[in-house]
């Protein structure tokens, strides 16, 4: 029934947009703390209370890259444990919702995201190429989701209200 002493587990919940135009792929560099780095990410944050699963990953991409998407399929949903303490992580649990998305506008002028450097385009093979600096094991699998051609309609997630 319970997790410990009568509290329940719960899952930190994050989304996750993969933009691609041109070959290339809308990513973010930004200084993990857990891992004291700087990594390369997607697009991707945690869920707010009272925000639909879409409403997220539009107002994450947006706040981190200053690019405007619009989502056209649902890739997956994604469990993964980070690594414990004694392993130099945060030992957290994560359940990411990932989404694929069209550009549609750029504004360089808003404000990233504290702790996101910059927003950048990258190639399949530039990302690949740079896996040992990937946030976590979940960048490079939702990609390859991506690549093989995984795809979802959106209108399999729901938010009742």
């Amino acid at each position: 029934m319970s997790y410990k002493e009568g509290r329940f587990w719960q899952p930190d919940v994050t989304v996750a947009t993969i933009v691609e135009r041109d070959g290339r792929f809308l990513m973010v560099e930004e200084m993990s703390s857990s891992q004291g780095r700087l990594v390369i990410n997607q697009p991707a944050g945690h869920l707010e209370p009272n925000e639909s699963i879409l409403d997220a990953a539009l107002r994450e991409t947006l706040e981190e890259t200053g690019w405007t998407v619009q989502l056209k399929a649902f890739l997956g949903a994604y469990q993964w444990t980070a690594p414990s303490v004694e392993e130099g992580g945060s030992g957290k649990q994560y359940l990411r919702f990932a989404f694929i998305g069209d550009a549609v506008s750029h504004d360089p002028s808003l404000p990233l995201d504290s702790g996101i450097e910059q927003a950048v385009w990258l190639t399949r093979d530039e990302i690949v190429a740079e896996s040992s600096r990937l946030r976590s094991p979940l960048v490079l699998r939702v990609l390859e989701h991506y690549w093989e051609g995984r795809r979802f309609p959106l209108d399999m997630l729901a938010q009742l209200t």
